[in-house]
């Protein structure tokens, strides 16, 4: 049983959470720190004693073009961030045009030495050790600095990714970037099955590592038994998809939304908080992601990150989390997250749009899902993109971070929306389109 103790001060609280016999202390806002009345919670990092808000902010959903985030909205929500107290942003070199549009955005906005950067190396397009220091040089020109405060080996999904770096070199690589001060803290976001990640674990010192987690997911991927066992070893444990790609806050289905509204309760008013207080709810989370868009979802996830202590849930509010996920598991047909890994797809198909047609289907009405369907595969077009088009090549299942069998699934979506003749008639009327 865990045992937590609160002490209460002027200017912050200290909660001291016991578990696995590590102390996690966090801070809670001191107006004399924060800029502008920031309001967020603070979390220590075990290994370099930092102090990371709550809240985190993702920036590969940042708005614009495919490739080309928007610069004045990067600047507003990164400016807004910052003004609330978030000090921790994470980016990549494989998402497009996002690390430059962060490192313009810092240097803009003079902001740099007020947050912790964090990007990743795509590890798997390293084919010999001087590909180390290609993509780093690379990534700190894009990002316009002299230091990485957190590198992470970016989707992990077996221990054999790792290895085949370690063979090229990577460890000493990292000492010595470490050792000149390059990068601060290095570690790993994870995607792989549960057992191997406990094998990722001992695999190298690490200092942090990032994993999915959410209600939806207690025992998927490194779920709720990795948590702890990276918490064991002394990791700060950074969480990506909280939500699950939306689909716990604004996609959540009807009956599970209806649980949550039925709570009536004050402190928690939406999906979106419900879910984010259940993972900042464990004392073992440092830190949680929010791919925020805008600087209202900014106010919003950052007022609850003020409130949003260790242990702090009731058990009343677990329980309606419990019948939430019990109504969540009854429409979530295809755990995909929307995160767009698989495409582009060769033959047009929108593989994420598809997916989320085919639980609508089942979250709201069939009609619902045909109607989204229709809209995904532009099936108004002269070149309706069907699922039927898929040619099973896997491009698409061997990039998926969720290791959905997508070829597979697709035809599940095939047999929902395109029955019998359907298809047939659907191609027929594109061919009409084009006349």
């Amino acid at each position: 049983m865990t045992a937590r103790f609160l002490l209460r001060y002027d200017t912050f609280s200290i909660a001291i959470p016991r578990c696995f016999g590590r102390v996690t202390v966090v801070f809670r806002r001191a107006g004399a720190l924060m800029a502008k009345g920031g309001a967020v919670q603070y979390r220590v990092d075990p290994k370099s004693g930092n102090r990371i808000s709550a809240l985190g902010l993702g920036c590969m959903r940042f708005p614009g073009a495919p490739g080309h985030p928007d610069a004045k909205a990067a600047d507003a929500i990164i400016s807004h961030a910052v003004e609330q107290g978030i000090n921790y942003l994470d980016t990549a070199y494989l998402y497009p045009g996002n690390e430059a549009c962060v490192g313009a955005s810092l240097e803009r906005l003079g902001l740099r030495d007020r947050v912790l950067l964090a990007t990743k190396l795509p590890h798997a397009s390293c084919k010999c050790a001087e590909d180390f220091d290609r993509f780093f040089d690379e990534q700190l020109r894009r990002l316009r600095t002299d230091h990485i405060d957190y590198y992470l080996m970016h989707n992990i999904t077996s221990p054999a990714q790792w290895e085949r770096v370690v063979a090229l070199g990577i460890e000493d690589w990292i000492a010595h970037q470490k050792a000149a001060g390059r990068i601060r803290q290095i570690g790993f976001s994870y995607h792989g099955s549960a057992a191997d990640f406990l094998t990722m674990l001992d695999a190298y010192d690490w200092d942090f590592c990032q994993i999915q987690y959410n209600y939806a997911g207690e025992r998927y991927q490194a779920g709720t038994a990795g948590l702890m066992a990276a918490a064991e070893r002394g990791l700060a444990v950074f969480v990506m998809e909280p939500l699950l790609g939306g689909r716990l806050a604004g996609k959540l289905p009807p009956r599970a939304r209806a649980v949550l509204d039925g709570a009536h309760d004050p402190r928690l008013r939406t999906p979106a908080a419900w879910g984010l207080s259940w993972v900042w709810n464990h004392p073992q989370v440092t830190m949680l992601l929010s791919g925020m868009t805008d600087t209202a979802q900014v106010d919003e996830n950052a007022a609850l990150a003020d409130r949003a202590l260790p242990d702090s849930m009731t058990g009343a509010q677990l329980d309606t989390i419990a019948r939430v996920l019990t109504e969540f598991e009854k429409s979530n047909r295809v755990p995909c997250t929307g995160c767009g890994y698989c495409m582009p797809c060769p033959k047009g198909i929108n593989i994420p749009g598809c997916f989320a047609a085919y639980n609508a289907s089942y979250a709201h009405s069939w009609f619902t899902g045909l109607s989204q369907y229709f809209t995904a595969s532009a099936v108004r077009t002269s070149e309706p993109k069907l699922v039927s088009n898929c040619v099973k090549c896997g491009k698409c299942a061997r990039h998926c971070p969720q290791h959905i069998d997508i070829p597979g699934r697709l035809d599940d979506v095939r047999r929902r929306f395109q029955p019998g003749p359907v298809t047939a008639v659907l191609k027929a009327f594109g061919k009409t389109r084009s006349s």
